[in-house]
């Protein structure tokens, strides 16, 4: 008897995406919609929204006063996500370990 195909495991979402057009995007360039954010990195949007009006994150606005992120901020809403939602801890707290990691240079 036959073995069943195997099935491939479904890529996460840090898998090198193939880039077919040879688009290049800049760690600086704004290009996420607040959406796209949520989606990559599996937060609720009311965390972007409290992040920028805490001056946490302050992505620049496009036309329709709409967020757009660059990479560099998905990775720093990321980190900021791991304390908020695995330590517990509150936006004012954040505030206070993202200055020391600045300080002390943790982060690159």
């Amino acid at each position: 008897m036959k073995k069943p195909p195997r099935l491939k495991p479904m890529p996460s979402i840090k898998a090198k995406v193939p880039n077919p057009r040879g688009i290049e995007v800049a760690e600086d360039d704004p290009v996420f919609t607040s959406g796209v954010v949520c989606r990559l990195l599996g937060i609720p949007v009311w965390v972007l929204k409290q992040l920028d009006r805490e001056k946490v994150v302050s992505p620049p606005r496009a036309k329709g006063r709409s967020r757009l992120y660059s990479k560099k901020e998905l990775k720093q809403i990321g980190h900021v996500w791991y304390y908020m939602s695995e330590r517990r801890v509150n936006v004012d707290g954040v505030k206070v370990i993202l200055e020391m990691e600045a300080k002390f240079g943790v982060l690159e």
